[in-house]
C-alpha cells in the first residue's frame, strides 16, 4: 500500500497524463491543455487571479524551453511554485496563531 506521499506523487503525474493526452503530444501540455487542467484541478486559484491573461502568462513562464508545450518538468514548476506560496501562507497563519497565545 502506497504511503500518502507516494500517492500525492502518483496524482500529480496521473493528472498531467490526463489532460496531457487530449490533444498534440501526448508527453506535454498544450496552452488549452494546461488552461482545462488549470481550470478543473486549480480552480480556487484562478477565481485569486484578476488578470484575464493570468493563463497565457503562466504558459509562457512555464514553456522555459519555448517549445509551445508545457512538459512534466515544467508543469512541476508550477505545482512547486504554488506549493511554496501556499507554504508561506501557512507559516505566516502559524505566526499569527503564536503571537496570539502568547497575549
Amino acid at each position: 500500500m502506497p504511503t500518502e506521499l507516494e500517492r500525492a506523487m502518483e496524482i500529480l503525474l496521473c493528472q498531467f497524463h490526463k489532460y496531457a493526452c487530449k490533444e498534440g503530444k501526448s508527453n506535454s501540455l498544450s496552452r488549452c491543455e494546461l488552461k482545462k487542467l488549470m481550470e478543473n484541478e486549480l480552480p480556487t486559484f484562478l477565481k485569486s487571479q484578476k488578470d484575464p491573461g493570468a493563463v497565457d502568462k503562466i504558459f509562457k513562464d512555464l514553456d522555459c524551453d519555448g517549445d509551445g508545450e508545457v512538459n512534466f518538468q515544467e508543469y512541476l514548476s508550477l505545482i512547486g511554485g504554488l506549493s511554496l506560496s501556499c507554504n508561506q501562507l501557512y507559516e505566516m497563519h502559524l505566526r499569527q496563531q503564536n503571537q496570539q497565545c502568547k497575549k
